[in-house]
C-alpha cells in the first residue's frame, strides 16, 4: 500500500498543473503550448535520467532509491509553489521528472520480486493504477484548491504529504519474499550473498551496454516499448487538456471541468486493473494473447475518442463517448511492463523497467501535451483533440506485432537464456 501511495502522489504532483492552466495563461500571457510544456518536461527529464537512475537503483537497492527519489520530487513540488516566472516554474517542473525518474524502475522491479510470473500483470497493473488515481487527485483537488486558494498553493499541496510518506519508505525491507517461487534462483543468489534481507545490488551487473544489447534484441520488449509510448501519447494528450477544452467549449469552472476530467481518469484507474487481469486469464493457456489485450483496447480507444471530437458535438453524447473511451485507453499501463519483465532475466528488470520509462516518456509523456498544445494554437484545440486518437491506432500495431515473438521469448526465458544470452551463459537464471 506504501508503494501505491507514494505512487499516487506522484503523479497528484505531476498532474495538478493542468488545474492552473487558465489562471497562468490569464497573470502571464502564456500560449498553449507553453502551457503544455510544464507537463512535457517532467516527461522528458524522467526520460533523460531513467536509466542512470535505474541503474544505480540495480546496484544500491530499490527502497533507498525509492525514498530519495520521492524525497526530490517533493521538494520540487514546493519549489513550484514559489516560482516567480515561467523560467523558474519551468525548471522546477523539470525537477520533478527528476525525481520521479527511478521511482517506476524501482517499484516495479521491487513488487515482481514479490509476486509470481503468473500475477505480474495484475499487480503491476494495480500498481500502475496509482497513476491515474493520483491524476483523479490532482485535477479535482487542484480545480477546487486553485479557485479558492490561487495556482501556487495548488501546486505545493502535496509537496509535505510526498516528503512524509518517502521517510516512512526507508523502513521498508528490500528482499526477495519467498512466495515468489518462480524466482528461485535469483533468490537463492541473493541468500548466498549472506542473509535474505540482501538485494539485487549486491550481485554484479553486467556493464550498461551490455545489458541495453540484450535489452534491444528482445523484438517482444521492443514492441512493448513502441506501443506504451505510442498509446501514453494520447493518454497525456487527454489527461492534460480535457479540464482546458471542457472549460473553453462548455464554459466549465475549474472545480467543474475538473470533476468531470475525473471520471475519465477514474474509468482508466478501471480499465487498467480490470485489463491487466483480463490479460492474465487470457494469456494463462496461450501466452500471446496477453498482448492482444492492449492491442484490441488501443484499437477501440483511436475508433470512440476520434468519433467523441471529429463527428459530435460538445455536450452530454460526447462526453459520454469520452467516458467510455477512458476506460480501456490505460489498458496498456500494466501489461506492456509486465509482457518486458517476463521475457528479461531477472537480474536487469530494473534496467528493463527503466528502458520502458525512457521509451514511454520521451516518446509517449512528453510527445502529447506540448504537440496538442501546439496543434491547438494552429487549428483549435478540438481538432487537436480528433487528430491525436491515431497514436493509439499505431499503438495497436505495436502490441499485435509484440504478442508474434512473445511465446518465443518468453520460453528462451524459461530455459535460462533470453534471446541476446542463450542458456548456459554465466550466472544463468529461471524466471518461472
Amino acid at each position: 500500500m506504501l508503494v501505491v501511495a507514494l505512487a499516487a502522489t506522484d503523479y497528484i504532483d505531476r498532474q495538478i498543473i493542468v488545474s492552473a492552466f487558465p489562471h497562468l495563461k490569464k497573470e502571464w500571457g502564456l500560449s498553449d503550448a507553453a502551457l503544455g510544456a510544464l507537463v512535457s518536461t517532467v516527461s522528458i527529464t524522467m526520460a533523460v535520467f531513467a536509466l542512470p537512475v535505474a541503474r544505480l537503483t540495480d546496484r544500491w537497492g530499490r527502497v533507498r532509491s525509492i525514498a530519495a527519489m520521492g524525497g526530490l520530487w517533493s521538494l520540487a513540488a514546493l519549489w513550484s509553489a514559489t516560482a516567480g516566472s515561467y523560467v523558474q516554474l519551468f525548471t522546477a517542473r523539470s525537477m520533478l521528472g527528476v525525481g520521479e525518474a527511478g521511482y517506476g524502475p524501482a517499484g516495479a522491479a521491487l513488487l515482481s520480486s514479490y509476486f509470481p510470473q503468473r500475477l505480474r500483470a495484475t499487480v503491476l497493473s494495480i500498481f500502475q493504477a496509482a497513476g491515474p488515481l493520483g491524476s483523479v487527485l490532482g485535477v479535482v483537488l487542484g480545480g477546487t484548491v486553485v479557485e479558492h486558494w490561487g495556482w501556487r498553493l495548488t501546486l505545493g499541496a502535496f509537496g509535505v504529504p510526498g516528503l512524509v510518506l518517502a521517510l516512512m519508505f526507508l523502513r521498508v525491507r528490500d528482499y526477495r519474499a519467498p512466495a515468489a517461487a518462480d524466482d528461485a534462483v535469483s533468490a537463492a543468489a541473493d541468500t548466498s550473498t549472506g542473509s535474505a534481507g540482501t538485494s539485487t545490488a549486491a550481485v554484479d551487473q553486467p556493464k550498461l551496454r551490455e545489458t541495453l544489447r540484450e535489452l534491444c534484441q528482445v523484438r517482444t520488449a521492443t514492441w512493448c516499448y513502441a506501443g506504451g509510448a505510442l498509446n501514453l501519447v494520447l493518454l497525456s494528450t487527454l489527461y492534460t487538456w480535457l479540464p482546458t477544452y471542457l472549460t473553453r467549449e462548455d464554459g466549465l469552472s475549474s472545480a467543474a471541468s475538473g470533476t468531470k476530467t475525473a471520471l475519465v481518469i477514474l474509468a482508466g484507474a478501471a480499465g487498467t486493473v480490470a485489463f491487466g487481469h483480463l490479460a492474465d486469464r487470457c494469456g494463462a493457456h496461450r501466452p500471446r494473447r496477453r498482448l492482444m489485450v492492449p492491442a484490441l483496447t488501443a484499437g477501440a480507444t483511436c475508433l470512440l475518442l476520434t468519433t467523441a471530437f471529429g463527428v459530435l458535438p460538445s455536450g452530454g453524447a460526447q462526453f459520454a463517448l469520452v467516458v467510455a473511451a477512458g476506460f480501456p485507453l490505460a489498458a496498456a499501463l500494466g501489461t506492456a511492463p509486465a509482457a518486458v519483465v517476463d521475457v528479461v532475466r531477472p537480474r536487469v528488470r530494473a534496467t528493463a523497467l527503466g528502458m520502458a520509462v525512457v521509451a514511454q516518456n520521451l516518446l509517449g509523456l512528453a510527445v502529447g501535451p506540448v504537440l496538442t498544445g501546439m496543434l491547438s494554437d494552429a487549428f483549435g484545440l478540438r481538432t487537436a483533440l480528433a487528430l491525436m486518437p491515431l497514436f493509439c491506432a499505431a499503438a495497436a500495431v505495436a502490441f499485435w506485432r509484440g504478442s508474434r515473438t512473445y511465446e518465443k521469448d518468453l520460453a528462451a526465458v524459461s530455459r535460462g537464456g533470453t534471446a541476446a544470452t542463450p542458456p548456459g551463459t554465466p550466472e544463468m537464471e529461471l524466471n518461472r
